[in-house]
C-alpha cells in the first residue's frame, strides 16, 4: 500500500510557500521619519496576503521550545523580520536589526515614529488649504489633493470599528462636501463658471462627480482653444494660380 504524503494547509499561518524568503516581501517607499501611517498601511496588506498579519497584531504570540510548532513559528517569524528590515530606510534598519521578535519591531516603529501625528497633520491641513491648480493638469491638480487627504484621513481615522450611526454618516457627509469646496477653490480662475454651477446645487456632487465635470470643462476649454486645422487643398490651390501668374 502506498503512503500518501500528508496534506499540507495551506491556509495556515505557519504555512511558508518554497517560493518564499527573506527578500520576497519589499515596501516602497521605505519608511521614514514622515510617512509611518503610509508605510504601516501598505506593511498590513503585504502582510495580510501572506497570512501572516497575525505575527504583529498580537494574536499569535511566542511559543514554547516545546511547542511542535516552534520551528515553524522561528521562520515565520524571521521572514517577517526581514521583510520589516527590506521595507525601511537604512538609517532606520541599523536601530532594529538585533530585535529577535518581529512584534517587538512592530511595535518599536509604532512607538518611534508615530508621535508626530500631530505636527504632521497641521502640515497637512496647510498643505491642502494652499494648494492650487497653478499650471497643472486638472489630473495632476486632483491626484495630489485626493494624496493629502488619504493621508490626513489616515491619522484621523483611529476607531477599530466601522461606525455606521447617524453621527458618522453626517460628519462623513461634511467632510466630503469639505473636499469639493477645497478642491473647486483651488482651480484656476478658467473654471469660474462651473464652481459658481455646483456651488449652487444642493445637494452638492459627489467629489469623483465633481472631477468628472471639471475635466471635462477643461477638455472643452482646449478644444476652444486649440488653432484651426489647416486646410492643406486650399494652399495647394494658392500655391497653383500663383505659378500661373
Amino acid at each position: 500500500m502506498v503512503r500518501q504524503p500528508p496534506q499540507v494547509n495551506t491556509d495556515s499561518i505557519f504555512y511558508v510557500h518554497p517560493s518564499e524568503g527573506p527578500n520576497t516581501v519589499t515596501v516602497t517607499p521605505l519608511i521614514t521619519s514622515s510617512n509611518y501611517l503610509a508605510w504601516r498601511r501598505s506593511m498590513q496588506r503585504a502582510l495580510g496576503a501572506k497570512n501572516k498579519f497575525a505575527f504583529i497584531d498580537g494574536s499569535t504570540s511566542a511559543l514554547d521550545d516545546d511547542d511542535l510548532n516552534r520551528v515553524v513559528w522561528e521562520r515565520c517569524n524571521y521572514l517577517i523580520h526581514s521583510w520589516i528590515l527590506n521595507s525601511v530606510s537604512p538609517q532606520i534598519a541599523q536601530t532594529i536589526i538585533f530585535h529577535v521578535h518581529a512584534i517587538d519591531v512592530w511595535e518599536e516603529l509604532k512607538d518611534r515614529l508615530s508621535k508626530a501625528d500631530r505636527s504632521r497633520v497641521s502640515m497637512l491641513r496647510s498643505a491642502i488649504n494652499n494648494h492650487k491648480q497653478g499650471s497643472k493638469f486638472v489630473l495632476d491638480y486632483f491626484t495630489e489633493l485626493k494624496t493629502l487627504w488619504e493621508e490626513l484621513n489616515c491619522h484621523g481615522n483611529t476607531c477599530i470599528h466601522q461606525c455606521r450611526c447617524e453621527a458618522m454618516r453626517s460628519a462623513r457627509y461634511f467632510r466630503l462636501e469639505d473636499q469639493v469646496i477645497q478642491f473647486l477653490t483651488g482651480l484656476n480662475e478658467q473654471f469660474s463658471v462651473v464652481k459658481t454651477q455646483v456651488l449652487l446645487m444642493d445637494p452638492l456632487p459627489s467629489i469623483n462627480k465633481m472631477y468628472s465635470l471639471v475635466v471635462q470643462e477643461e477638455s472643452n476649454n482646449v478644444q476652444i482653444s486649440s488653432p484651426a486645422p489647416i486646410d492643406d487643398s486650399n494652399i495647394l490651390v494658392n500655391a497653383t494660380d500663383s505659378n500661373r501668374r
